[in-house]
């Protein structure tokens, strides 16, 4: 498995911006898809974005779509989500995930798919 560390999160007021940072080792980081998920208290960890293993393909769900934009650096062995136009309903732990895969083009939207995760950086989105 390949080893995550989030980072980025915060406190920002409602109609700001953050961007995560995930940072991967241990493993070759570009043969993983990547996820982002988040996770607020009581409720289920919920997806956010994903991203293939090229970063040439991209998904979102419908509550964050045009807002938060998931890219990927292998170089650097690191995948970001960009959070702009943030809401109070935004609050969560974000967690990122990783699962190896020989298909270049797939990405992934479910928590059950990815085997590797972070331990997660807390955002606060105040009103």
């Amino acid at each position: 498995q390949v080893q995550l560390v989030e980072s980025g999160g915060g406190l920002v007021q409602a109609g700001g911006s953050l961007r995560l940072s995930c940072a991967a080792s241990g493993r070759t980081f570009s043969n993983y898809a990547m996820g982002w998920f988040r996770q607020a208290p009581g409720k289920e960890r919920a997806f956010v974005a994903a991203i293939n293993r090229s970063g040439s393909t991209t998904y979102y769900p419908d509550s964050v779509k045009g807002r938060f934009t998931i890219s990927r650096d292998n170089a650097k062995n690191t995948v970001y989500l960009q959070m702009n136009t943030l809401k109070p309903e935004d609050t969560a732990v974000y967690y990122c995930a990783g699962k190896p895969t020989i298909q270049r083009s797939s990405f992934y939207f479910s928590p059950n798919d990815y085997d590797s995760w972070g331990q997660g950086t807390q955002v606060t989105v105040s009103s």
